[in-house]
């Protein structure tokens, strides 16, 4: 708190003395978890841990959520601008190592408050009333697309890396991935959210994840063009980023080619439908794509690739508050163990002994039962208090 009053008091002197309109970039404010960079009426939050892939925390999200309300009202200020520190990555997503350790000290309010943090700032980046441009130059997963997918520009890159794998670790596509993968072309997102597949800088934007593409080398140049910008008006954003915009033509090899394949499989009713019909096209065929697709479906977490789908099939019908709503429950229920320890085996054996050999609970997906999945969409009741929005202010204020 101690650091926002500095990077408030600072903000106010640079405004009084007319420094805010400067075209060089200037340091508001910096710690070992956030940087904030202000330029003319643009305001630059940087993600600083990029030892960590820049996996925020609930003290960083807090942050970005008092800045973001800040800026939103502020007069001098156009627009907001989201990036990583380092060359490797935007974000990877929440830190799950730091929740894990959490709960293993029996603090489960620490591990739903940064939920519960987390959600409420992506939410307000979904209904943010300036324009955002989120610069994904780098790794960009889970909960890194969470924070920057709902804005009004993503702008991605040759070296972007996407990915959804939480299934991999016992969890669920959550932070508003239920809402914005259950929107993408046919039946990509139930694809993209059971396999975890990743998708490439170029993919992404033919599948309407990102705004605009460019190479690496030109983000630079592109962040310069955002701190000569004297405006809040989201067209003439789009046209200075248009002016960096590169064609971007998925490989051979993309997953995108394989859009029939998907949607034929992918639309089915169950998970076990899915796979069944995976192996049957694959059956007699030598082809990499449908054994990889299958294996990773058979190395998930059986009861989060049913919780998967469930949550992607109702984000289809579902606003983006809807969904964290939703979302917020089944990760509460995940976070209990109530019904299973899947999250915290899933995070021991991919991120902790590293041995990728997690013991699923249930085992094999004919012993999920729909009751078992059912339950982790009801409202918490003694489970907890629900995920509370700020709909009714936001839409108005919109």
């Amino acid at each position: 708190m101690l650091g926002f009053r500095k990077l408030q008091l600072e903000f106010a002197c640079c405004a009084l003395k007319g420094r805010a309109l400067s075209s060089v970039p200037l340091t508001l404010y910096e710690d070992r978890e956030l940087k904030v960079e202000g330029t003319g009426f643009t305001r630059k939050a940087i993600l600083n841990r990029p030892k960590s892939l820049n996996a925020f925390t609930t003290l960083m999200v807090s942050q970005l959520h008092r800045l973001y309300q800040a800026w939103e009202d502020h007069p001098d200020v156009g627009v907001v601008v989201l990036k990583g520190a380092g060359d490797r990555a935007f974000c990877s997503g929440g830190d799950i190592v730091r929740i894990y350790e959490l709960a293993k000290e029996g603090n489960m309010r620490k591990c739903k408050d940064f939920f519960n943090k987390a959600y409420r700032f992506m939410y307000l980046v979904g209904t943010y009333a300036k324009p955002h441009v989120a610069l994904l130059d780098g790794v960009t997963m889970g909960g890194g697309a969470g924070i920057s997918v709902p804005g009004t520009f993503r702008v991605v890159t040759d070296k972007t890396v996407f990915a959804t794998p939480e299934v991999q670790i016992g969890f669920h596509p959550d932070a508003g991935a239920s809402f914005f993968l259950s929107h993408l072309p046919g039946y990509l997102g139930e694809y993209l959210g059971l396999t975890g597949e990743r998708l490439n800088g170029a993919e992404m934007l033919v599948a309407g994840l990102a705004t605009h593409f460019s190479v690496s080398t030109r983000i630079e140049l592109i962040e310069e063009r955002m701190g000569l910008l004297v405006t809040e008006d989201p067209s003439v954003v789009k046209t200075a980023l248009d002016e960096y915009s590169d064609v971007a033509v998925p490989d051979a090899k993309s997953s995108l080619r394989r859009m029939d394949a998907i949607d034929r499989c992918f639309s089915k009713e169950t998970v076990e439908e899915i796979i069944c019909a995976l192996e049957t096209e694959a059956a007699g065929i030598s082809d990499a794509w449908y054994a990889n697709t299958i294996r990773k479906l058979k190395e998930a977490s059986p009861l989060s690739l049913k919780i998967a789908l469930k949550s992607i099939r109702e984000g289809r019908f579902q606003s983006l508050d809807q969904c964290l709503v939703r979302e917020y429950r089944i990760t509460c229920r995940k976070l209990s163990k109530k019904f299973s320890h899947d999250f915290y085996e899933g995070i021991r054996a991919r991120m902790i002994d590293k041995d990728s050999s997690p013991k699923w609970h249930p085992p094999c997906l004919e012993q999920v039962s729909r009751e078992i999945v059912d339950k982790h969409f009801l409202p918490l009741g003694l489970d907890g208090l629900e995920l509370e929005l700020p709909v009714k202010q936001r839409e108005a204020y919109i």
